[in-house]
């Protein structure tokens, strides 16, 4: 069988084409190209993201922005919506709601997530925090609802989208922290023990300046998450109205109001947007 020509001219033609896609496979992968193709991938990502959210402030302030046109510019939306004041309450609400939800994932991440890092055999509570992140928005919110409202016979309000928002925010807040303290090396706690130090002056001159970026960026996500949460707010809301509730609601009432949504969701940008700079400006400006 070794011997047979036919096998013999078979092994040589399989061994040419894998050659042959072998070179053909080295010359694509070398390509000088490639680097020109992924920036423009790259600007074309960027793009999709910003230029819709430039379009949106920029209809605004367009007389017509249904048309797509944003010509001529007025103000008008702006002042019917500074004179109709109903929308100030649900966002102080969403704002102080938010910084609640950001201390609170800030402390719990940060314990949790020191408290994962030491022990032995992690992956279980591991995994159990993070479930939420893979079940849906509404699921979630049908589940709380039922749970809170169906069995314990509790009032909704402020503090039922308050656990949403926590149940929703909490294991982004636990992954940042983690990232973070999954590098950290424990033998300088126990270097810092040796030289005297309690636990607080371990925490706060050592393990504290280490945690700090996962810190702040558990906190920032925790704001954003809970200022934008709109699917599990609405089955536990109760009376409560926070700014996406009003928003959703505003855009589900009638088409006269689209114009005044836009320029509300623009308000809405100039409060998310400064926020993430300062969270980036305070996490790299020792970089700097």
């Amino acid at each position: 069988m070794i011997g047979n020509p036919r096998l013999q001219r078979l092994a040589r033609v399989d061994t040419h084409q894998l050659d042959q896609r072998g070179r053909y496979w080295r010359r694509l992968s070398g390509w000088s190209g490639w680097g020109r193709v992924g920036m423009c991938l790259g600007f074309f990502a960027i793009a999709m993201i910003y230029v819709p959210i430039a379009l949106l402030a920029l209809m605004s302030i367009s007389q017509s922005p249904l048309s797509g046109i944003p010509y001529p510019l007025t103000l008008q939306h702006y002042g019917t919506l500074l004179s109709d004041g109903r929308w100030l309450l649900p966002l102080q609400k969403s704002v102080i709601m938010g910084v609640v939800v950001a201390f609170t994932c800030m402390l719990v991440a940060t314990l949790v997530g020191r408290a994962i890092t030491r022990m032995k055999r992690p992956g279980g509570v591991l995994i159990v925090s993070l479930i939420p992140l893979f079940v849906p928005g509404l699921t979630m919110g049908a589940a709380l609802f039922i749970f809170l409202r169906t069995m314990l016979d509790l009032k909704l309000g402020l503090w039922s989208i308050f656990v949403a928002h926590m149940v929703w925010a909490l294991p982004f807040a636990l992954l940042l922290v983690l990232v973070v303290a999954s590098r950290f090396d424990l033998r300088l706690l126990e270097a810092a023990s040796d030289l005297g130090a309690n636990n607080w002056q371990r925490f706060w001159q050592i393990e504290f300046p280490i945690l700090r970026p996962g810190i702040m960026g558990a906190g920032i996500f925790g704001f954003l998450l809970s200022f934008n949460e709109l699917l599990r707010s609405i089955f536990v809301r109760g009376q409560e109205t926070t700014m996406p509730i009003y928003n959703w609601a505003m855009a589900a009432s009638q088409q006269s109001q689209v114009p005044i949504i836009f320029a509300l969701a623009t308000i809405i940008l100039l409060v998310t947007l400064p926020v993430m700079s300062i969270f980036f400006w305070l996490l790299f400006r020792k970089a700097g």
